[in-house]
């Protein structure tokens, strides 16, 4: 009875620590992306004098 039972254990540790590095190895191949901050992109106004430039040349 005894046997069957480390039998059991052995078993459930095994699938426990086999999921955690499965749930592991997920989370650190996620790619994570992040939004540009709205001071690094050129504004709305930049954009259209850069536009009005162009449309002069």
């Amino acid at each position: 009875m005894i046997i069957i039972v480390s039998a059991i254990c052995v078993v459930v540790v095994a699938l426990i620590i086999g999921l955690s590095l499965l749930t592991t190895s997920k989370g650190y191949a996620y790619k994570h992306t992040v939004d540009p901050h709205p001071d690094d992109s050129p504004s709305q106004e930049t954009v259209n004098e850069e536009h009005r430039e162009e449309e002069k040349n």
